[in-house]
């Protein structure tokens, strides 16, 4: 071929090898994302919280070289209703899955469906922890593995993407950490993608792997002080105190003979904080490998990195184990964020703003430059990080739906602002509520031990909450309000099936 020939024809071509050398390009710009989910995890159980026995360095450094949200929580603080919730933006009355034996709807969108529409690879290793039965693949993910119900800490059975199911030798934390690396390694192409892992730690019962079961040990562990300070609460508080969630009962098995209000018995309690603080190092060793295999390939500052739990947990606070009330440690989750679109990894920041657990849909979207989500009640936190945003919330609502399978704690609707709580119990029978309600002033005792709910002083703050809460669960047409009817505390322990 002659050299002009050649320079046509090269010429010619130019406009096609332009376009997929940009196509190329457009696909390495949109970031990945890692999303790192936990079950039950605290707020306080990161080291970047000051208060922390947990020390967490791998999590932490996400928060050093990104953005660490001190004020995160969840809006329903139940397992399913609060995943649902970040995927899809919506209060739990919304998408429906209000319990934790209900399935995620097929037909409502998510933020991996989005992405995946916009040609993400996306892939969900994990616990799901939506429709208790159910492991075969949801929509909006290419590869899909999970388990039935809780799975356990050793030896869980997991579906590979519905084609096989085998039971995986192992501590589960480093299961599905393996499982993550070998996906990322296994990845061929340009294309930007998803990875969601979903941690069974440091959900009951609590079982640490062996090299940290007595990490802990040397820590004294006792029930915190607001465990005896129940004077001014509703008297449904004292009723949980012998119950399945109350520090007097069996504290998922590691007491043996219950219910026991012995001095002594703190032992049980303290063994089991022990544990769970234990399982959470496994967690910290597993985003340190993540973080290294993103590093290794050249990945890392192209990929967002989430860190962040369901919900919180109540470790004897109020005299309570598990979670479903409105009290803090409930409702507060851990949430920090990598990724140098937000901000550079020398520049990083914390946020004291309150973000929900409806905001991770819109976020992500957002950062993924996809089509944004509509009719949601999230809100993305790309411009609150990025320059602050002074028409962020200021308040929002709570509510959680009485279980009979789990029947220790009422109906909780409630309203939170920047300094100010209100929580009630309705009744579900359109009648007043049947227990007393709580207000507290969080800037004044952010332990929450002193129920301000009586004083006639705060008669008008406490209208002014009640409008809030009206408001915000109008503008969210959570109203009319539709819940079950309060059957009261009861002392017997769930379906072994369902803990």
């Amino acid at each position: 071929m002659s050299l002009a020939r050649f320079v046509l024809v090269a010429l010619a071509a130019w406009p096609s090898l332009a376009g997929a050398w940009g196509a190329e390009a457009a696909e390495q710009r949109r970031p990945n994302v890692l999303f790192i989910l936990t079950d039950d995890q605290r707020w306080d159980t990161i080291s970047l919280h000051p208060q922390s026995v947990v020390k967490t360095p791998n999590i932490d450094r996400l928060g050093r070289e990104g953005v660490h949200f001190r004020n995160a929580f969840c809006t329903t603080s139940l397992c399913s209703p609060s995943r649902a919730s970040i995927l899809s933006g919506l209060y739990a009355h919304s998408h429906g899955v209000v319990n934790n034996f209900t399935e995620y709807p097929e037909s409502l969108e998510s933020f991996p469906r989005i992405l995946q529409a916009a040609g993400y690879e996306t892939a969900y290793i994990g616990k799901w922890h939506m429709g208790e039965e159910n492991d075969e693949p949801r929509p909006g993910f290419d590869w899909f593995v999970t388990h039935k119900g809780q799975g356990k800490y050793f030896d869980t059975e997991f579906n590979f993407h519905g084609r096989r199911r085998e039971v995986v030798p192992g501590y589960y934390t480093n299961v599905v950490t393996d499982m993550a690396l070998d996906w990322l390694k296994q990845r061929s192409g340009q294309r930007p993608w998803l990875l969601m892992v979903g941690h069974k730690a440091p959900h009951s019962f609590y079982f640490p792997e062996e090299k940290y079961k007595k990490a802990f040990d040397h820590v004294e562990v006792g029930y915190p002080a607001s465990a005896f300070d129940l004077d001014s609460k509703p008297a449904w508080i004292k009723q949980r105190l012998y119950t399945w969630h109350g520090i007097y009962g069996p504290l998922f098995e590691w007491r043996k003979q219950f219910p026991d209000d012995r001095p002594e018995a703190v032992r049980d309690f303290a063994a089991m904080v022990r544990a769970y603080w234990g399982t959470l190092l496994s967690v910290d060793d597993s985003v340190g490998r993540l973080y290294e295999a993103l590093a290794q390939s050249g990945q890392l500052d192209r990929t967002i990195i989430i860190f962040t739990s369901d919900n919180g947990l109540l470790n004897g606070e109020h005299g309570m184990v598990d979670k479903r009330t409105m009290h803090e440690p409930s409702i507060r989750i851990p949430l920090v964020v990598r990724y140098p679109g937000l901000t550079p990894p020398d520049r990083p920041k914390t946020i004291d703003a309150q973000v929900l657990t409806l905001d991770f849909a819109p976020s992500i979207v957002e950062l993924c430059g996809a089509s944004p989500m509509r009719n949601i009640h999230g809100r993305s936190w790309a411009k609150l990080v990025r320059q602050g945003d002074p028409q962020w919330r200021t308040a929002w609502f709570y509510h959680y739906n009485y279980e009979k399978q789990f029947p220790y704690t009422p109906n909780v609707r409630g309203v939170r602002t920047d300094r100010w709580k209100y929580i009630h119990y309705p009744h579900g029978d359109g009648g007043p509520d049947r227990h007393k309600a709580e207000l507290y002033d969080l800037r004044a005792d952010p332990d929450e031990r002193r129920n301000l709910i009586d004083n006639p002083q705060l008669a008008g703050t406490v209208e002014s909450l009640r409008g809030q809460l009206r408001s915000l669960m109008a503008a969210a047409d959570a109203l009319p309000d539709r819940m079950p009817l309060d059957e009261g505390v009861k002392t017997e322990l769930p379906d072994q099936k369902i803990r």
